[in-house]
């Protein structure tokens, strides 16, 4: 009976410790399970917020112009015979560019001479008589005849000095549009000229915009053929009128082109600076999270819990106010201060108070003039 008694009671241990054993493990697996459902740490990239001067400024898209530009041509009708330049050179005013054939011009001229100096001679031989041997009227038709035949002479040099075509100006030639031997007209384009340094940039701003100008103001100046280069210059007039169909006035500036860069024709990007710069603290713009209920940033703070460099702080989201921006730079009004840790990519898997793992090694743009690149 005791035998009995002793086998049950240790079948009824071995029951109740298997079932207490079970409910053990069971509660370590539920925890186990808890703790992998907590939210794990997040990998994000950052930056950190700094304060940047910024100016207000007008933007406008120009056209390049030539201080002196024009297409010489001759003004008068012949045939080439000399060409004393090649496309593409630069030349300084005076310089002799095209001949045309001028032989029978130069006969002329000589005759003319010829004949003006024979109306010399006689108006000095007359002149040196008494009065009793030449009347007034005489003296006064042969001085009458010398003026004419002097004007002949200067009336046949301009003719010929036309058949040679001069630089009117310095500047860099164009490619040539005449061939040796060829029969021109007169006004026949024969080659443009044109005056690069300086150059003018002429572009037009809205009428709200005159109280913010002035003649000297510093403009810079860039074009999509040197995305890497920028030009300054200053507004150099201002036109006196506004155009009555788009409100708008024609500024102009002068802009310094030693290399000779810019080229008359070309499309430009001009920015005026109208303040004094204001100084805000700066982020990206991916660092910005824009809704409809308010603009909001994920700040890192440190970490004080956790195995160090499993976790290198938390995010906690703050709502900001947002002011001015310039390329992928935005300006941040309230809500940010400078040094503080700034998430700027992996926000969407971001929640308040979410651990974060920082990885800097790529970043994002950051530029106040973003280019396009074809990379």
């Amino acid at each position: 009976m005791i035998k009995r008694m002793l086998i049950m009671l240790a079948a009824l241990s071995i029951v109740f410790g298997a079932a207490f054993g079970f409910q053990a493990f069971k509660q370590r697996m539920i925890e186990k399970a808890i703790a992998a459902l907590q939210n794990p740490p997040q990998t994000v990239s950052t930056t950190v917020a700094r304060p940047e001067d910024w100016r207000s400024t007008l933007n406008a898209v120009g056209s390049v112009r030539a201080i002196n530009g024009t297409d010489v041509g001759p003004q008068a009708s012949g045939t080439v015979s000399a060409l004393h330049f090649r496309s593409g050179t630069n030349v300084k005013k005076g310089d002799l560019l095209v001949e045309l054939t001028a032989g029978a011009d130069i006969a002329r001229l000589n005759a003319l001479k010829a004949t003006a100096r024979l109306a010399r001679l006689t108006y000095e031989r007359h002149s040196s008589l008494s009065a009793n041997a030449v009347t007034q009227q005489t003296l006064d038709s042969d001085l009458a005849t010398l003026n004419n035949a002097e004007a002949q002479v200067a009336e046949q040099q301009a003719l010929l000095d036309y058949k040679s075509v001069r630089a009117p100006f310095s500047g860099r030639l164009g490619i040539r549009r005449v061939d040796l031997g060829q029969y021109i007209a007169a006004g026949t384009p024969i080659v443009t000229l044109q005056q690069l340094d300086p150059i003018h940039v002429d572009f037009h701003l809205p009428q709200q915009s005159l109280a913010n100008i002035s003649v000297g103001q510093t403009v810079d100046v860039t074009t999509d053929a040197y995305p890497h280069a920028s030009f300054d210059g200053k507004i150099s007039s201002i036109n006196s009128e506004v155009d009555t169909e788009t409100r708008t006035v024609l500024v102009r500036a002068t802009v310094g082109n030693a290399s000779e860069r810019l080229l008359p024709g070309m499309f430009v990007n001009v920015t005026i600076e109208t303040e004094e710069p204001k100084r805000y603290v700066t982020l990206p713009r991916t660092a910005i999270s824009y809704n409809s209920y308010g603009d909001i940033v994920y700040l890192v703070e440190k970490h004080e819990q956790g195995k160090a460099g499993e976790v290198d702080g938390v995010a906690r989201q703050t709502f900001v106010k947002t002011g001015p921006s310039r390329g992928n730079e935005v300006a941040v009004l309230d809500g940010v201060e400078s040094g503080d840790t700034i998430v700027t990519a992996g926000q969407m898997k971001l929640r308040n108070g979410s651990p974060v793992k920082i990885n800097n090694q790529v970043q994002l743009p950051d530029e106040r003039n973003p280019k396009l690149t074809e990379e």
